[in-house]
């Protein structure tokens, strides 16, 4: 299931060493994503001695390969862009989302400490947001969804400022990058795809790509940090600036309660073992169960997703280890995991890429969605997570596992699809390693893909009917505010929707992609690991996808992993830091 392929550019970061055997902590912070990041900088914040221990070689899990949108509402940039919003709207689109998939004390907390967290970032930290003036919900269709105010994303980061340690950031996947190493963004894309029609877009282009060189020239690579990497990079810039000590390559192998709340944690490193203690809390956030091997067999649904384009490192093996301490499960969530559809692509390395198609191509204008029948089964415009959700829902032996993706040659051209690059003339590469496959008619290409060539035909004409009068009366594409904006803003009456024209046809094969655990171990309000019986597990918390989603495996907007990864990464070392410290284990330390 690892994906992942180090750029070319990327040299292997310096392992990061064990502590001293016998060494004494406040706080022990058991994983290196976002949520796991924020709860060792505020333990910091708060004055604390803490230890930041990671799996792997990098820092960052998932959250580095990520856009590292963060949805926090009613923070102060709420008030900057302009929206109307507030606590009861918000927990009352939450409730309607979530209903009794995860207790609604989780959702109250958040919310009301949600700014909190980010206003002590921002006054406080280098870990600096900005606001999106149109960033809208995904459950748009529900009371209390908004177009903007609640999504935020992380300031661009000079990575220059860490020095070597820019090296321990994980590094975007690399089909998201391009010139072989440069992060773009949202902003960025556009004057690209326009460089050759807009002098101000050609400027701006050139300026980006003559200092990504002479950054790369001057470091190793790219320090214009962006998105997941941004964020990664300003939580470690901070972390280091207030003495929180890093191991990585290190696994947590031992979890010994010493009462009172302390625990001594046996770390192995490289063959070398050591003890050392957390007096006042130690804090799970290590990405979830979803590569234990006898986890995802047991908790996805069959079948089991064979790739993940999430990051390495969430092996499950704390969750076992905080299970024989009385940690349990929820069993209440919509969906274990949070889903995408993902296109696989063998890269010259021999490593598998799995390409997650979020908003680039699936809502695009002359691009469908069709299982082995032939036949649609889900707007495409909705969210990648609900779209994998109806693959699931609608599979039956293999119908709809792999989907298809299905575009005119104008769409394939236009908006790109998957690893295709929006604006690519030359798919020869593509067609070559079968990534995309071509049909000169939509029957030739039904027989290239083994599905049913009747109801192909007729799904195109339906839909192509459909699409000249901008009403999707089958599956409602292109209604919500969330849809259209996926769609393309210059074509209308629907931005979703446009006949498929005349051949040659493009397909890629999607398949289920899991990008995070929805289902994790229960907590209290204040991240506090519960038994069975409700009781505290003293002393033991857990943030990010360790925690079980306070979303209830819902995704009703964008960011709803990252942002109540970093809130209750900061409830959870604020709590600990607050503890008594049990004499005991004062003696043990």
């Amino acid at each position: 299931m690892n994906t992942e392929s180090r750029g070319k550019s990327q040299r292997a970061p310096q392992v990061k060493s064990l502590p001293k055997d016998g060494s004494s902590y406040d706080v022990v912070v058991l994983g290196a994503g976002a949520a796991g990041m924020s709860a060792a900088t505020f333990a910091a914040m708060e004055g604390g001695r803490v230890l930041l221990v990671e799996r792997t070689e990098y820092l960052g899990g998932t959250s580095a390969f990520s856009a590292a949108t963060t949805w926090v509402p009613n923070t102060r940039f709420r008030d900057e862009l302009g929206a109307e919003d507030s606590e009861e709207t918000v927990l009352g689109f939450l409730d309607r989302a979530v209903g009794n998939r995860a207790p609604r004390a989780l959702r109250e907390a958040f919310v009301k400490r949600g700014p909190e967290a980010i206003h002590r970032l921002e006054d406080e930290t280098d870990v600096k947001f900005r606001g999106r003036p149109f960033h809208p919900d995904y459950l748009h269709e529900l009371e209390g969804s908004t177009s903007f105010g609640r999504a935020l994303e992380p300031e661009p980061f000079d990575g220059a400022l860490l020095g070597d340690d820019i090296w321990l950031v994980r590094p975007p996947i690399s089909e998201f990058t391009i010139l072989g190493g440069m992060q773009i963004d949202r902003d960025d894309i556009p004057h690209l795809l326009k460089m050759k029609q807009s002098a101000r877009s050609m400027a701006y282009s050139m300026r980006i790509v003559a200092r990504y060189y002479l950054r790369k020239w001057a470091h190793g690579r790219d320090t214009r940090m962006l998105m997941g990497n941004a964020l990664i990079g300003r939580f470690l810039y901070e972390a280091r600036k207030r003495g929180v000590e890093i191991a990585t390559q290190t696994k947590t192998t031992g979890l010994t309660p010493l009462g009172g709340g302390a625990y001594q944690l046996t770390l192995e490193q490289g063959g070398k073992t050591v003890t050392v203690t957390a007096n006042k809390g130690v804090v799970l956030a290590s990405g979830g169960f979803a590569r234990h091997p006898v986890k995802r067999r047991e908790m996805l649904p069959a079948p089991a997703p064979r790739v993940s384009p999430a990051a390495p490192g969430h092996t499950g093996e704390l969750h076992d280890i905080v299970l024989g301490l009385g940690a349990h499960y929820s069993d209440s969530s919509a969906q274990p995991c949070y889903w995408a559809p993902v296109s696989i692509r063998k890269r010259k390395d021999g490593t598998e890429a799995a390409f997650p198609h979020f908003v680039l191509d699936r809502s695009k204008p002359g691009i469908i969605s069709v299982g082995k029948d032939g036949k649609r089964f889900v707007n495409e415009s909705r969210s990648y997570h609900e779209f994998v959700s109806a693959m699931y829902a609608a599979d039956k032996d293999g119908s709809h596992i792999p989907t298809y993706l299905i575009a005119d040659a104008a769409a394939a051209t236009k908006y790109g699809m998957g690893m295709i690059h929006p604006g690519t003339k030359d798919f020869t590469p593509f067609l070559a390693d079968g990534y995309l496959t071509q049909g000169a008619t939509l029957r030739e290409l039904a027989q290239k893909l083994g599905i049913d060539k009747a109801n192909l035909v007729a799904t195109v004409e339906r839909f192509n009917a459909l699409a000249k009068t901008g009403v999707d009366d089958d599956f409602h594409r292109g209604k919500t505010v969330y849809e259209r904006a996926n769609g393309d803003a210059t074509h209308g009456p629907n931005p979703t929707l446009r006949p498929l024209g005349p051949g040659p046809f493009y397909a890629v094969k999607l398949y289920p992609g899991d990008i995070g655990a929805a289902t994790g171990l229960v907590t209290d309000e204040n991240a506090q690991l519960l038994h069975q019986d409700g009781s505290v597990i003293e002393g033991l918390y857990a943030a990010g996808a360790d925690m079980n989603s306070i979303m209830g495996g819902v995704y009703p907007g964008p960011g709803i992993t990252i942002g109540p990864g970093i809130v209750f990464g900061s409830i959870a070392a604020t709590h600990a830091m607050h503890r008594q410290i049990a004499s005991h284990a004062r003696k043990a330390s």
